[in-house]
């Protein structure tokens, strides 16, 4: 099943996107739903989650480590987003004024479905509701002069997410790629992850809980570059669906 939030005249829905078509989903997507059979006429395709925290993972493939010149990490390498980065499907990434060096950095991102506190790795994927895809977008040259990336990854749109959340479907093996203006530049599997779905679930809900709706971003293949105002750029997901976004100027 693909999920979708979206917003109707009625107010904002939940929906099962298939063939094209959207059927309203009555209930709560992480307990109790049925998906019906009304069709539903959408005005906008919303970010699919609205998390508490949006948890992300770097240098999380050797090829990628490799191209920043990281060592492998004996951890994961955490960092936080905050929730005003999200952005939608074919919504606007804004080039931020004080900004030189913007890369794009296509990523699997995981959607918990349940509250997960402490959980073992051999359990963890019953916790997952889905997965969508998901741009880890950075500000180059300001994440490497802090002493925290915080800042070169937090600005407003630079998390964008979606179209859909892909529930059945097996994290272990999905081809994952980037396109600016069509043109591949990146292309990599999550077969090839250091730290797996499992082993990043367990490793953060120790530290954290991780509430319903929560994302985690799992790292980003070999082959990031930048974005320049006008491009177009989309991260695609074997299973999961094409995310799309265009860059545009920031207007102060």
């Amino acid at each position: 099943m693909k999920i979708a939030r979206v917003l109707t005249k009625e107010g904002i829905k939940y929906c099962n996107y298939m063939g094209e078509t959207y059927y309203l989903i009555d209930g709560d997507i992480y307990g109790q739903y049925t998906v019906t059979d009304r069709v539903v006429e959408i005005d906008k395709l919303l970010v699919p989650v609205q998390p508490s925290k949006i948890i992300c993972i770097g240098v999380n493939y050797a090829e990628h480590a490799k191209e920043m010149g990281r060592e492998l990490r004996q951890v994961p390498a955490v960092f936080i987003k905050p929730s005003t980065c999200l952005l939608e499907h074919n919504g606007n990434i804004v080039y931020p004024s004080i900004a030189t060096l913007v890369h794009y950095e296509g990523e699997l991102a995981i959607v918990m479905g349940r509250k997960a506190h402490k959980v073992s790795a051999d359990r963890a994927l019953e916790y997952v509701l889905g997965y969508t895809c998901a741009n880890d977008v950075t500000e180059r040259k300001i994440q490497r002069s802090d002493f925290q990336w915080t800042r070169g990854k937090g600005f407003d749109t630079f998390c964008p997410v979606g179209p859909y959340i892909a529930t059945d479907v097996d994290s272990s093996n999905l081809s994952i790629s980037t396109y600016v203006n069509d043109v591949a530049v990146q292309a990599g599997n999550t077969a090839d992850l250091i730290y797996n779905v499992p082993d990043l679930i367990e490793f953060i809900s120790q530290w954290t809980t991780l509430l319903p709706g929560d994302i985690i971003l799992t790292g980003t293949p070999a082959g990031v570059g930048e974005l320049r105002v006008g491009d177009k750029v989309e991260v695609k997901i074997e299973q999961i669906g094409s995310l799309i976004n265009t860059v545009v100027q920031d207007i102060e």
